[in-house]
């Protein structure tokens, strides 16, 4: 598996950062460990300046 880091662009705040097999699956995995369903449970106002999704290592 690869290492992603989640962050939010606007702040550069780093929102989870951990093991997935692809971008879409480290958003889901950030958003379940905050406590929501998946990513399109995120709320709006952390996907207003958009959300970044880094590959740190392969």
């Amino acid at each position: 598996m690869k290492v992603y880091r989640v962050r939010q662009s606007v702040t550069g705040t780093i929102l989870w950062t951990g093991s997935a097999t692809d971008p879409l699956a480290a958003l889901d995995a950030m958003a379940h460990e905050a406590g929501y369903y998946d990513h399109s449970d995120i709320p709006d106002y952390l996907r207003a300046g958009g959300i970044q999704v880094e590959e740190i290592r392969p």
